[in-house]
């Protein structure tokens, strides 16, 4: 008995312009709330000005390391949980960002090779 599997099309473009904004929208809420939780943990727990905290909290989302000194212990473990976190975060919102040009690049891919394949 010989399996064949029928394979979807490759969506519209509308269709995957829905998804691409959707993974934006989902990856700015992810990054705007990482953000918001950097810049309330280091006013409170760094003892940073509002400004200076959204500058730390930006950079270390960013990837680039913190700006100022932390001196607080409170802070100092806010400020490396904050990094792990960050971390994870951030390559999370680059996959989520990415995840439907990649889908769609690899079922065009896949759709070509059938393709081929049935040409033989």
């Amino acid at each position: 008995m010989k399996f064949e599997r029928k394979h979807q099309k490759l969506a519209p473009a509308q269709v995957y312009r829905r998804r691409q904004l959707e993974s934006v929208r989902l990856a700015a809420i992810v990054i705007g709330g990482s953000l918001a939780i950097g810049i309330v943990g280091y006013h409170f727990y760094g003892e940073l000005t509002w400004l200076d905290a959204l500058v730390n909290a930006s950079m270390i989302l960013g990837g680039m390391g913190p700006v100022d000194t932390i001196r607080s212990t409170g802070g100092k473990w806010f400020e490396s949980i904050y990094a792990l976190y960050s971390g994870v975060a951030l390559l999370t919102s680059v996959g989520v960002l990415f995840a439907p040009a990649l889908h769609r690049f690899l079922h065009r891919f896949h759709l070509e090779t059938e393709r081929d394949e049935s040409d033989r």
